[in-house]
């Protein structure tokens, strides 16, 4: 299939960035990433420059690989990260527009690379857990309900890849900082330090520049994990708990 990409050229930060039109060949079973590939094979053997994007595990867990494709975040299919998305979802003869996740906290560094090192500095803020050391507890030794721990790991399977922040016209965090709130506020491990790492990662969120939520939901259609808005409300709660003293639990 022959495709006609518009790929987001910028050199540096600095750099005002601009569209640039490459022709490339793709077989239906790449991997999105893998045609870009392609393409940086052939800049390379025109000495012309490669487009950098970022990627590592390229299994869908590790959201590195991140980028807006045809204005959506990974791209056209849900619940999809972009290294797992195929272009047997593309026809012969389309045109796809590429370009980095656009926000202010997330600093464009190169071509379709940006610095999400706000959302480590948002889980640092956040801190850690008071555990014991030693010998692992046995498994039943802290008696957790199924839906409460099924609505942990839910939350828990957020890799913060920023897709939220990106489909956002606010460019908002609060679904990714809800989400490490949620799966640690729900378990009775995470609760000694729970009213301290809410109003931390909140602070450090604010002071980070992202915008405030709307309720747009556009980060829960646009998230490859269906992490869900109720995190965002759940995550208000434990606040608005933190700020005025409320004995209440989750």
């Amino acid at each position: 299939m022959k495709l006609t990409l518009k790929i987001w050229r910028q050199k540096s930060p600095d750099d005002k960035g601009r569209f640039v039109t490459y022709q490339v060949e793709a077989n239906e079973h790449m991997s999105f990433l893998e045609m870009l590939d392609v393409l940086n094979q052939q800049l390379i053997e025109r000495k012309e420059e490669p487009v950098a994007f970022d990627h590592d595990c390229r299994e869908g867990i590790c959201g590195a690989c991140s980028m807006v494709i045809n204005g959506q975040p990974h791209g056209p299919m849900q619940k999809t990260t972009t290294c797992q998305l195929h272009m047997r979802h593309f026809k012969d003869g389309d045109t796809i527009y590429i370009e980095p996740f656009r926000a202010k906290a997330f600093p464009v560094v190169k071509d379709l690379v940006v610095d999400r090192s706000a959302f480590d500095r948002i889980i640092q803020a956040g801190g850690f857990i008071s555990v014991d050391t030693g010998q692992a507890q046995d498994g039943n030794t802290i008696l957790i309900p199924k839906d409460t721990a099924t609505e942990a790991f839910d939350a828990a399977t957020c890799i913060g890849c920023g897709a939220c922040v990106a489909a956002c016209p606010n460019a908002s965090a609060m679904l990714f900082v809800s989400a490490k709130v949620s799966h640690l506020a729900l378990l009775p491990q995470g609760r000694i330090e729970a009213s301290r790492r809410v109003q931390n990662m909140v602070k450090q969120m604010d002071e980070e520049g992202f915008g405030r939520c709307s309720n747009v939901t556009a980060c829960e259609a646009e998230c490859p994990k269906g992490i869900s808005i109720t995190n965002i409300a759940r995550m208000n709660r434990e606040f608005l708990k933190a700020v005025f003293g409320s004995k209440e639990t989750v």
